[in-house]
């Protein structure tokens, strides 16, 4: 078997290094963006792949293991590094090796869980078995309890995705490129109806979950009446009794898209990351600067400009705001204005296009309405509505509470009166933002070579 071939004849490490750097370019995860050597004076360093940053729902930040299963793979997208007519190094893991690793690093406290991802090796449904058998082995060989994340591989057999749905915590999907245009121009094996397939498997998967867990708590009190509300649940019982305990992926799911790799704007970009939320109740979309590493016509050269990031920055902020501040995607970006504008975020572009609004009194304003300010966060946004039901604010409680008042001086008052005395004029609030200048991420400004942070190495450690 081809499979097994390809598991013999390199040592671990060399496998581990080869697919923690094959992972790197899937950004289902959170990741620091960062490769620092150390200098003799300061503690620790960073390296190019391998272990990435992830949130939990109580936002304390954990490490995960990121590594492919193999970079092997039968498909030949053009923006893959990893597509099948590129000459690279391949490896592949066995899933005890896979297990083995992630016991390893988590004895020695340098990972909270595992980011697992694959090339597609033989087919989907081969491919998803052994993603399956891993975290089978992982779970209930080696007792493992941490956070699990693994991609869903299109065209699997919806009974595998199942089954390890029951497994890990978090399943994704990637969409890949925004636009079925794209996807069938970059990636011929790939179809939009063969991912979203799964991604409805999943989300159906964690509605009828849910509707068990609040079965059983019913069943638990006085006996129900016959023509329960929960009989079609009652099929995924034996299935689920088979996990004790377990939940179908009770972290969710979610999805990533390439930008800048096919000729999409951000307004397809955006309507496509609301109609994901609203259409398949994502947990989240995660957006990657495209990086030219096949050197195929077909793609933009990133050489010389390097990847897109200040776009995707922007493409991030106007996510959370669709997620967090109650935004309309038609609110951010209209057809006739198809691009953010990369000189401000995206919540002081439409404060700046809808001055009609402002200024807003913080005294009375609803929290959805001090949401909209730019300079007030869902944090400052709440400490507001609490304080003024003790007194009258001023602009020092304001700052107090979190709020950039450099950033919504121009769109507030505070008791009847501004800050300073402004202008509403659209060009001398841009100049003054523009001005002040915007605390961007690294790698945005100046540095443009995309990384993420790798792992401590593990052998020869002691």
């Amino acid at each position: 078997m081809e499979y097994l071939k390809s598991c013999q004849g390199m040592p671990l490490e060399e496998k581990l290094q080869v697919l923690t750097d094959a992972a790197k370019y899937d950004v289902a995860c959170t990741s620091s963006g960062v490769e620092r050597k150390g200098n003799g004076q300061s503690i620790g360093n960073c390296v190019a792949a391998g272990i990435c940053h992830s949130f939990s729902g109580d936002g304390r930040c954990i490490s995960l293991l990121k590594i492919l299963l193999t970079n092997e793979c039968i498909y030949d997208c053009k923006y893959c590094r990893n597509r099948h007519s590129n000459d690279i190094r391949r490896a592949t893991f066995t899933p005890e090796e896979v297990c083995i690793l992630t016991m390893e690093f988590y004895r020695r406290n340098y990972i909270e869980g595992l980011f697992l991802s694959s090339g597609i090796i033989e087919n989907p449904t081969f491919t998803m078995e052994l993603i399956f058998r891993t975290v089978w082995l992982l779970r209930n060989r080696y007792r493992f309890n941490g956070y699990v994340h693994v991609k869903t591989i299109p065209g699997a057999d919806p009974e595998v995705i199942e089954q390890t749905g029951f497994l890990a915590d978090r399943m994704s999907v990637n969409l890949e490129l925004p636009t079925a245009e794209g996807l069938r121009s970059l990636a011929p094996n790939k179809h939009r109806k063969s991912i979203l397939t799964p991604m409805r498997q999943i989300q159906t998967g964690r509605r009828e979950s849910l509707l068990l867990q609040d079965y059983r708590n019913y069943t638990a009190l006085p006996a129900a009446p016959e023509n329960t509300l929960y009989p079609a649940v009652t099929q995924k019982q034996v299935l689920q009794e088979s996990h004790p305990g377990a939940a179908f992926v009770p972290a969710g799911q979610s999805t990533q898209m390439i930008i800048g790799a096919s000729g999409e704007s951000d307004y397809e970009i955006v309507h496509m990351a609301e109609a994901m939320y609203r259409q398949f109740e994502l947990k989240r979309v995660f957006y990657s600067a495209f990086i030219n590493t096949t050197g195929d016509d077909l793609l933009p050269d990133t050489s010389e400009s390097g990847p897109p990031l200040l776009r995707e920055h922007r493409l991030y902020q106007a996510d959370f705001l669709m997620r967090f501040y109650h935004f309309r995607a038609a609110e951010l970006i209209t057809a006739e204005r198809p691009h953010l504008d990369t000189r401000v975020d995206p919540k002081c572009s439409w404060a700046l296009d809808h001055l009609e609004f402002f200024p807003v009194e913080v005294q009375d304003a609803d929290y959805h309405t001090l949401l909209r300010i730019p300079g007030i966060g869902v944090k400052s946004a709440k400490r507001i509505v609490a304080a003024r039901r003790m007194g009258r604010l001023d602009f020092d409680s304001l700052k107090r509470f979190g709020v950039v008042l450099k950033r919504a001086m121009y769109f507030i008052t505070c008791s009847g009166r501004m800050m300073i005395p402004l202008k509403m004029n659209r060009s001398f609030i841009l100049a003054n933002l523009l001005g002040l200048g915007e605390k961007l991420p690294p790698g945005i400004m100046g540095q443009t070579t995309y990384h993420q942070m790798s792992l401590t190495d593990l052998f020869g450690d002691g």
